[in-house]
């Protein structure tokens, strides 16, 4: 029976095709810092990496030396789709969002911002989940419903960052956190914030909830746990300032507890941070670079945007001109190289010496007479006859485990070995030659 032979199976390797489908078609997203490293940058970027989870690079390590081609160049193997950049200058600080691989991308102008951690230290009650965090958040856009092209490639730039949601058959127990997106017409700036939802139930009082939520009630200062249900104001605060708009009914069976199906809820958010201001500067054709199509400060007529793309053109055409002209010398310099290499080796082999067979039988002879004067005897019958062919090199043998090499080709390496025959030492100066 043949032995099967053992191998990695594509087929049954779990490394391939192991992402589900779900999870390589969400937007993934690289986001960097570039440009000076003062200030807060650096916690921004961390708190933006955090509000992206889990969809984005958390521990992504950068360095000084890596260009946004190093980026792009993993970023169709690892499902990256938009590349985010806190950049740093003398003016002020820039947010960059391009979509991989060729564009379009927006600069955003950061008017002011807080951090994740000033917005959570300002709350009276302070609510992070980090559960929140195993989803991606959901996008809410208000006022970007303008008919300017620029106005629309943002809102789609920004919807497209997020996963999309299918309202049949959305699960509302990974809905945890969501993204606001508020455009103010009259100043031209973008407020961003973050924030945790909580669904809480409506119509019952504090204490209730405080029971039915699983926390410890104080009953110090009742007589009995129905004084503690019944008592005057122990309404919740929240109850009180709620607004009619902001209750729900719930159609699905949430994890929360006191929410139940088909009854009414309210909506309550928490801000997480960090919290931006934006405004939108510039909005470019490719990945950091090409056509500008909106820009805040210059506006330019359409005779100045054709000798822009005129210049363009002309500069293009001189890139490929010259890379046409590179690939062409490199093919020509390979050629030289190989027949450079051909004609080296023919001269090789023109100087190596020709051995024959006569050369071979008068060495031989030459090694008796030698055997006769220095020991005095005749040699054994057999000991300088024996020769064979390896390789093309001549080797001959003798007895006695006394053993002497003769190589006729071009000499590399030389070696000398002591031999033993006898009661005699001898010396035997041997050649290689080169070995393959």
């Amino acid at each position: 029976m043949v032995k099967k032979k053992k191998g990695r199976s594509v087929k049954r390797n779990p490394n391939v095709n192991s992402e589900p489908e779900e999870l390589t078609q969400a937007p993934h997203s690289f986001i960097i810092q570039r440009g000076l490293t003062q200030g807060h940058i650096i916690e921004l970027t961390r708190d933006f990496r955090k509000l992206m989870e889990p969809f984005t690079a958390k521990s992504l390590q950068e360095h000084k030396k890596n260009t946004i081609k190093d980026f792009v160049s993993v970023a169709g193997l690892l499902h990256v789709t938009h590349l985010c950049i806190f950049s740093q200058t003398e003016v002020g600080m820039y947010f960059k969002v391009g979509r991989l691989p060729r564009g379009p991308t927006l600069t955003f102008k950061v008017q002011n911002f807080s951090l994740a951690k000033d917005v959570v230290s300002s709350l009276k009650k302070q609510l992070v989940v980090e559960k929140a965090f195993k989803h991606s958040p959901l996008i809410i856009l208000n006022s970007f419903s303008s008919e300017k092209a620029h106005m629309k490639l943002m809102a789609s730039m920004f919807q497209n960052m997020f996963p999309k949601i299918n309202l049949t058959n959305v699960d509302l127990n990974k809905i945890r956190r969501c993204v606001l997106l508020n455009y103010d017409p009259s100043t031209d700036l973008i407020d961003f914030r973050h924030y945790i939802i909580k669904i809480v139930p409506v119509g019952v009082s504090k204490g209730v909830k405080k029971v039915i939520q699983g926390k410890i009630p104080d009953l110090s200062k009742c007589d009995d746990i129905s004084e503690f249900f019944t008592r005057a104001g122990t309404l919740s605060e929240s109850e009180m300032e709620d607004d009619p708009n902001s209750h729900i009914t719930v159609n699905q069976k949430l994890v929360s507890r006191g929410n139940v199906e088909q009854g009414q809820s309210a909506i309550k958010l928490t801000e997480l941070g960090p919290r931006m201001t934006l405004q939108l500067m510039k909005v470019e054709d490719g990945l950091l670079d090409g056509i500008v199509l909106y820009h805040h400060l210059i506006h330019k007529t359409e005779e100045e945007k054709l000798e822009i793309q005129r210049k363009r053109d002309s500069k293009r055409k001189l890139k490929e001109k010259r890379k046409k002209i590179q690939e062409a010398n490199k093919k020509r310099k390979e050629i030289e190289k190989e027949e450079l290499k051909q004609k080296s080796l023919k001269g090789m082999h023109a100087n190596v010496p020709k051995t024959t067979e006569k050369n071979s039988l008068e060495e031989n002879d030459d090694d008796v007479q030698y055997y006769r004067d220095e020991v005095g005897e005749e040699p054994d019958k057999g000991t300088f006859n024996h020769r064979f062919i390896i390789h093309g090199h001549y080797i001959g043998k003798t007895g006695n485990n006394c053993v002497s090499f003769t190589f006729y080709n071009e000499v590399e390496y030389l070696y000398a070995v002591e031999s033993g025959c006898g009661s005699a030492t001898l010396f035997f100066i041997y050649k290689i030659g080169n070995e393959k």
